[in-house]
């Protein structure tokens, strides 16, 4: 029995032993995972550092490329296009308007009432807002435009005896967030698509005029009174409010600004007189690019990927079609070499399967066990993560809004600096040295549902504005969020346009 238990013995001592070897093998192998992944994140966190150093960088690349923009057409990546907008409302304007506009997610239709009195009778009267239904997209002119057209009647039409316009024809303003080469306030000929839009049948055609005649074919008494980029209609808006309102930005689905140029600045068209001595000039600056943007393998492979190769570089960094798609590829990339994230989902192969409102509610949740991160993970097929793994998501997401966040004020910094608001006196100005040291209040109208409602990009651009220009300039800028602004501006720069 002696030698019985003891070759029990034995057995046990070797079972647990190899018991214990397998766990071992299993956490150092774990472990080795682990170091991958978190070794994958350190790489994509220095890949997309943007320090205030590499920032003043990308803010001198802009206000220069803004000014070869402005020299020559095709002299720069920035198509600083005129828009013929040059007497912004003052605050005097009256009657009632229209604007309908059209987005990269949703398409907007309101009223406005203005009472001749700034700011204090601004009396926004309706507001509808839907969704674009994707198979307009790539549909046809007349599908879009007669979809547009009837969703306008219905508008109207609901307004039953409201509307103190009744047997009036009503004036609209027409906010088109593509870019457009203008001819005049009211006409313009589409330049090429963005946002995910691909009706090429529509590239040189006169947006206003497909819209008016879809108008005139349902029989509405409606005047498309002026074509507007969204970022004219938010610094209109802005200047409504504050004539201290020079630059107008929108963080949306896509991203661009407007400023308000010196017509002498304006070389590419010379002899070009207006009653203020400036204009609105749209930069298309989505398509802005230099060596210092912060790149990484990710940002290349999704360009190469999407509908526009090449184009739209720095839209692609910072606007909210393409962040989730970031956070997406980075995630995917690391379930790829790792099974952290368990049985590899294939929905994280399926470009744009994570929405850049889903990278926000995951990063700022604030739920002690990120709750909010597993349901999103849970939807996307992956279920069962340990709370570290959400953390490490929480991370992606804070790299990748960071980044978009500090780029997007160096833009804007990069805008201050051309026109002389950066407390340098401008690139051009050949201001003196006590003049340069003299410092006028600059307010900045942005909009946009990616800074409207994501906090910590909002929070990250504003942080990185203040570096980037000194606490002691900063004081001097101000930069204000403008609620449905595009389409609000819009309507009040065609109060200002018909009554002047």
């Amino acid at each position: 029995m002696g030698k019985v238990a003891v070759a029990f013995a034995a057995a046990a001592v070797v079972a647990a032993c190899s018991v214990a070897g397998v766990m071992v093998r299993k956490r150092v192998k774990s472990r080795r995972k682990w170091r991958t992944v978190v070794e994958i994140l350190k790489e994509f966190e220095e890949g997309c550092d943007a320090p205030v150093g590499r920032l003043r960088q990308v803010v001198d690349a802009m206000a220069v490329e803004m000014h070869a923009g402005l020299a020559s057409e095709g002299g720069s990546k920035l198509k600083m296009l005129l828009t013929y907008v040059h007497d912004l409302p003052n605050g005097t304007e009256k009657g009632t308007y229209y604007a309908l506009h059209l987005g990269g997610t949703y398409f907007r239709i309101l009223r406005v009432h203005l009472g001749g009195e700034r700011s204090s009778y601004l009396d926004v009267q309706d507001v509808e807002r839907h969704p674009i239904p994707s198979h307009l997209m790539n549909s046809t002119s007349e599908v879009l435009f007669n979809f547009l057209a009837f969703s306008l009647e219905r508008f109207i039409q609901k307004e039953g005896n409201e509307s103190n316009s009744q047997g009036v024809k009503r004036e609209l303003a027409f906010t088109f967030s593509f870019p457009v080469k203008h001819t005049s306030i009211s006409s313009g000929v589409l330049i090429k698509w963005t946002k995910g839009f691909e009706i090429s049948e529509m590239v040189g055609k006169d947006i206003a005029e497909c819209l008016q005649g879809a108008l005139n074919r349902r029989g509405l008494d409606i005047h498309v009174a002026a074509l507007v980029n969204d970022t004219v209609g938010a610094l209109s808006l802005g200047y409504y409010h504050d004539p201290d309102t020079v630059v107008a930005v929108v963080f949306g689905t896509g991203t661009n600004a407007c400023y308000l140029e010196r017509t002498d600045a304006i070389i590419k068209s010379q002899g070009l007189l207006t009653t203020s001595g400036s204009m609105v000039v749209n930069m298309e600056w989505g398509n802005f690019w230099s060596s210092h943007l912060p790149r990484t393998s990710y940002d290349i492979d999704l360009d190469a990927e999407s509908s526009n190769p090449n184009d739209m570089g720095f839209e692609k960094m910072i606007a909210g079609m393409y962040l989730g798609d970031i956070v997406r590829r980075v995630i995917l990339r690391m379930s790829q070499e790792s099974d952290i994230f368990g049985p590899s989902s294939s929905m994280f192969s399926q470009p744009y399967v994570l929405r850049t409102n889903a990278v926000s509610a995951m990063h700022e949740d604030d739920t002690p066990e990120l709750q909010e991160v597993a349901r999103i993970l849970k939807d996307l097929g992956v279920s069962e993560v340990p709370l570290k793994v959400r953390k490490l998501v929480v991370k992606i997401c804070d790299v990748v809004t960071r980044r978009a966040g500090r780029l997007a004020a160096a833009g804007i910094a990069g805008i201050l600096k051309k026109v002389g608001r950066d407390g340098g006196g401008g690139i051009t100005s050949g201001r003196s040295r006590g003049e340069m040291q003299m410092q006028r209040r600059t307010v900045v109208a942005v909009e946009g549902g990616l800074y409207m409602n994501y906090t910590m990009f909002r929070e990250y651009m504003e942080e990185a504005l203040v570096e980037i220009l000194g606490q002691e300039v900063s004081q001097y800028v101000v930069v204000k969020a403008m609620e449905d602004g595009s389409s609000i501006g819009s309507a009040l720069l065609v109060a200002s346009l018909l009554q002047s």
